[in-house]
């Protein structure tokens, strides 16, 4: 629980894929079925975590602030943790997409402003192993004590995992980017990708933004998506 992620952005650069596409997808909401942060924070959060959502959301604060300083209000020991993540499931269809994704040999990676152990615990009990995970990095202290580490923080960048970094870096290499999101951590990311599938509220932020998008509501729908936006002839972006 305590291992520092090894992956580094270089580690984007995909060199051994053919493919000239990198897909790179949210996990909470999106992946999940609901927020697993948001879940241990109405399970076993301290006073105060929910006025710092609102200042996040909001805008007083950036993702970073918010994150670190909520995770210090966590009260849970390890076995409470392991418990509440068993209660939170993915979309049924995301090993199909997943696998078709990986068949064609187009890089995925989990790209979230959510907790690194949360996602491969969840990921895993689904039978996801070793699967590039781009996350905060979730460290126990001791007791009920919690601490949150952001390997992919920017100085510029208030959100605690710079997603636009990620997009950049395999843009710097030549991939083009799949995204894939439903809130506001991939708001600024999506206007980075070159194609977005985008549900729940990234739609809305996508149409008032104009940026062109193809709106899904589940793995199953995106699945049947894929082979058009890879080959350009998917139904137009909606703007």
């Amino acid at each position: 629980m305590n291992n520092r992620p090894q992956l580094s952005v270089a580690d984007l650069s995909c060199s051994q894929s053919a493919s000239e596409w990198v897909i790179q997808c949210d996990f909470d909401g999106t992946i999940s079925l609901r927020d697993t942060t948001d879940s241990l924070l109405n399970s076993y959060g301290l006073p105060g975590w929910e006025a710092l959502e609102e200042a996040w959301e909001q805008g007083d604060i950036g993702s970073r602030e918010c994150m670190q300083k909520q995770v210090a209000l966590l009260d849970m020991s390890p076995e409470q943790l392991d418990a509440s993540l068993q209660q939170i499931g993915v979309d049924p269809a995301f090993p199909a997409f997943l696998s078709a994704a990986q068949q064609q040999g187009i890089p995925f990676f989990v790209v979230s402003d959510g907790l690194d152990y949360a996602i491969n615990t969840i990921l895993g009990r689904e039978g996801v192993h070793n699967l590039p995970i781009l996350a905060n990095h979730l460290v126990y202290q001791q007791g009920n004590r919690w601490a949150l580490e952001t390997p992919w923080n920017q100085p510029t960048c208030a959100s605690a995992n710079c997603k636009c970094q990620h997009a950049q870096s395999s843009h710097s290499v030549g991939r083009k980017v799949l995204y894939i999101g439903d809130g506001s951590s991939d708001f600024c990311v999506s206007g980075k990708a070159d194609v977005v599938l985008a549900k729940a509220k990234l739609i809305n932020y996508c149409r008032e933004q104009g940026i062109p998008h193809v709106p899904f509501t589940d793995f199953r729908e995106a699945l049947a998506l894929l082979p058009g936006i890879l080959s350009g002839t998917a139904l137009e972006p909606v703007v």
